[in-house]
């Protein structure tokens, strides 16, 4: 079994227990998305000397535990699994994911929102047509999944490119199939 040198921040038990299946990790359980202030002090001083990544599922109790975690504990990186191939009995979540999938979230991290390393601009997302237009959720979707960056609407897929060093000719590329 594969040893993940970070610590993985998931939402509950049966996440932890689908990852354990397949990889040797230390798991932190967040059991919800109260984050409870031990977990908070704990992945602080983690923090010090340990990658942390989060990989909460792709709704909206999930972007809270990011969003909680991200104000409190410096150099978070995420991972997102795809909300379509991560759903069974109605359910989406982590847990309901796949080995594969997993596996490809985890290695393709983007760094918290702290870390703003690119120049990227509103005024670029809307010249692309990622912003404002008929298309721009169908665009948008083809980034969210050839980068990994999660679900997202414009404002917040400008944080994560820009968070990956993504430059407007990138994106071109990507867009066109490049």
């Amino acid at each position: 079994m594969e040893k993940y040198p970070a610590i993985i921040v998931v939402e509950g038990n049966t996440d932890e227990a689908l990852i354990s299946s397949f990889l040797d990790a230390d798991i932190v359980k967040t059991n919800g998305s109260a984050v409870p202030k031990d977990v908070i002090e704990y992945l602080k001083v983690a923090s010090k000397t340990r990658d942390i990544v989060v990989l909460t599922d792709p709704d909206s109790p999930g972007k809270r535990i990011r969003d909680v975690l991200d104000k409190e504990i410096p150099n978070l990186q995420h991972a997102f699994v795809r909300k379509e191939v991560s759903i069974k009995k109605h359910k989406v979540g982590v847990a309901e994911s796949t080995k594969e999938e997993i596996l490809s979230a985890l290695s393709h991290l983007v760094p918290s929102k702290k870390y703003d390393f690119g120049n990227l601009t509103m005024s670029d997302l809307n010249e692309l047509g990622l912003m404002g237009g008929d298309e721009s959720s169908t665009k948008r979707k083809i980034l969210e999944y050839k980068l990994h960056v999660g679900h997202t609407n414009a404002k917040t897929l400008l944080k994560r490119l820009n968070a990956l060093a993504i430059t407007k000719d990138e994106l071109k590329g990507v867009l066109d199939g490049r």
